[in-house]
C-alpha cells in the first residue's frame, strides 16, 4: 500500500514539473517569434524609409507585423534607421520585443 502511494505522488511530480516544462518551452518559442516578426517589421520600415520599397514606413513595419502574427506598439524613424517595438500574446501574457535595421554606420 506504502509503494502506491509513494508511485502517485513520483507521478504527480513529473506530471507537475513536464507541465512547468513545456509553458516555459511555449513562452520561449513566442519571444522567439516576437523577436523574429520586429527584425522583419524593422527591415521593412527601413526599405520604406530609404525608398528601397513602396509605402509609409511604419504603416509597412505594421504590416508586416500583422502577418507574422504581432501587432506594432511603436515605431520612431531616425533618418533611415528604424525602431520597431512589437507586442503579441502567450497563454494571456504580453510579450514584448524590439528592432532596430537601417544603413551601417559610416567608418
Amino acid at each position: 500500500m506504502a509503494g502506491a502511494i509513494v508511485s502517485v505522488g513520483v507521478v504527480a511530480c513529473l506530471s507537475s514539473f513536464a507541465l512547468g516544462l513545456s509553458v516555459v518551452a511555449g513562452a520561449t518559442v513566442a519571444g522567439q517569434r516576437a523577436a523574429s516578426a520586429a527584425d522583419a517589421a524593422a527591415l521593412a520600415a527601413a526599405d520604406a524609409a530609404s525608398g528601397a520599397a513602396a509605402g509609409e514606413p511604419c504603416a509597412r513595419a505594421a504590416e508586416v507585423a500583422g502577418a507574422a502574427g504581432a501587432r506594432v506598439a511603436g515605431c520612431e524613424l531616425d533618418g533611415l534607421t528604424a525602431t520597431v517595438h512589437v507586442e503579441g500574446d502567450y497563454a494571456g501574457m504580453l510579450v514584448r520585443a524590439s528592432a532596430r535595421a537601417g544603413p551601417p554606420p559610416p567608418l
